[in-house]
């Protein structure tokens, strides 16, 4: 299982790189889905879409909907898992059958939510109780809730880390880099892991974006400015992996990488590190226990630079659900997203971060605590313009294409240097935000 989609592993929902949306089954009206009062009185059957295949065959979402029964005893929750969860939901809302409650696609342009979704609240009631408010809200409305919280990261094996005599987080790139070097002497494991072949596990590199300078604004940079230019959070980013792999410290033949055979082997000790999110957190752990060794050998760091001191560390929401402005049943869609999200435990399942503003971080990431790492969430309002800009751009932050290049460029499979490559995207995007950015 993998985190959300192929496409969209490490994406904050916001940003997204899909065509634009043809599908035409919303409505201009726009509705509101209320919350109950008594949830005795709430009733009829709802269809929950949803990407997590794993956990619709193993039976895990029925536990789900049996506890929500104890609350809403006459609502009826059927699961329809979706294997390609973008392009299936893209063919179904040019209808109005998608279910009544929904992951909010990223084709679905943010201005267009009122057509598709109904309304869950104002920003001002949700955002007392919740964060990420801001990635759904449309004039003043929210229409999606994401039930967990992501961060990017390090997953590594703190065994073969301490083998090569490493017991601090590096601070900074280059210390980072001679960090792998050292577990490239000191132990048979492969130092970092791209997992080239998957694709979708290099735009996971898109989201060092705000850790790198701590920066809440981020999002706004990439909208305003050259995301490549000297010291700009991507280009420090790429440059890490290019360094990485032009230094013979990933595996040796990117293309025959496996992401399902790393997890394993990452438990396992032969490979060292792999640049994710704290979704695959879980999935590690997972399987170290099914090859027998200490799960508690799989750790997370953050990304190797420090502003003042500290390590910063971008929250986002994952999916978002919503409410199907059309669907009969929005006060029993509505007590699903409510209390998945408050309820369920789905957020602790996943060692993942609660959506609720005040919540703890799980247990897994309590090194983040005692190392003051600081969380800051990015300011979403040029969320669009972003998205906009990469899809004109054909840049593709959050597709494999460009990163895929860059691993090839650093191999040497690819003609050229890193500072032509990274100058070519900056012409790329902002070429284009004089055209359509904001």
């Amino acid at each position: 299982m993998i985190r959300r989609t192929a496409l969209a592993a490490a994406v904050g929902a916001a940003l997204l790189v899909l065509p634009a949306c043809t599908a035409t089954g919303g409505t201009s009206k726009g509705a509101d889905a209320k919350a109950a009062d008594d949830p005795s009185k709430v009733t009829g059957a709802i269809t929950v879409l949803t990407q997590r295949t794993d956990l619709v065959q193993d039976g895990t979402m029925k536990k789900y909907a049996a506890e929500f029964n104890k609350t809403y005893p006459k609502v009826k929750v059927e699961f329809q898992a979706l294997t390609n969860y973008e392009a299936e939901v893209k063919i179904r809302m040019n209808t109005e059958n998608y279910g009544d409650v929904l992951m909010i696609p990223g084709v679905i342009k943010k201005s267009d939510y009122p057509k598709f979704f109904a309304s869950l609240g104002t920003v001002g009631e949700r955002s007392e109780k919740y964060r990420f408010t801001d990635f759904t809200a449309v004039d003043g409305k929210v229409y999606g809730q994401s039930p967990i919280g992501v961060m990017p990261g390090f997953v590594y094996n703190k065994r073969v880390w301490k083998e090569a005599g490493v017991t601090d987080w590096p601070i900074t790139p280059a210390a980072f880099l001679a960090d792998l070097k050292a577990i490239r002497t000191k132990t048979d494991a492969v130092p970092y892991y791209t997992n080239f072949a998957a694709g979708w596990t290099l735009t996971s590199w898109t989201f060092v974006n705000g850790s790198v300078h701590c920066d809440p604004r981020a999002t706004t940079k990439l909208a305003e400015g050259d995301p490549w230019s000297e010291g700009a959070d991507l280009r420090v980013g790429d440059t890490l992996l290019y360094d990485i792999v032009h230094e013979g410290l990933a595996e040796k033949d990117p293309t025959t990488s496996n992401w399902e055979a790393s997890k394993p082997r990452l438990a396992k000790g032969e490979i060292a590190t792999q640049w994710l999110g704290t979704w695959a957190i879980v999935q590690f752990q997972d399987a170290a226990r099914k090859a027998g060794v200490d799960p508690d050998d799989i750790g997370f760091m953050p990304f190797p630079a420090q502003v003042g001191g500290e390590f910063c560390a971008v929250v986002s929401p994952d999916y978002n659900q919503a409410v199907n402005v059309h669907s009969k049943h929005k006060e029993a869609a509505r007590a699903w997203i409510d209390w998945f999200t408050d309820k369920s435990g789905y957020d602790q399942d996943n060692l993942a971060i609660s959506p609720r503003k005040g919540a703890a971080l799980p247990e897994v990431l309590k090194p983040y605590e005692d190392a003051g790492v600081k969380l800051i969430e990015l300011d979403d309002s040029k969320g669009a313009d972003v998205k906009l800009i990469d899809t004109e751009s054909e840049v593709g932050i959050n597709t494999p294409d460009y990163r895929q290049d860059l691993v090839d460029l650093a191999r040497g499979a690819r003609k050229g240097t890193l500072d032509d490559f990274l100058a070519d995207l900056g012409r790329k995007w902002t070429d284009t935000q004089k055209t359509v950015g904001s």
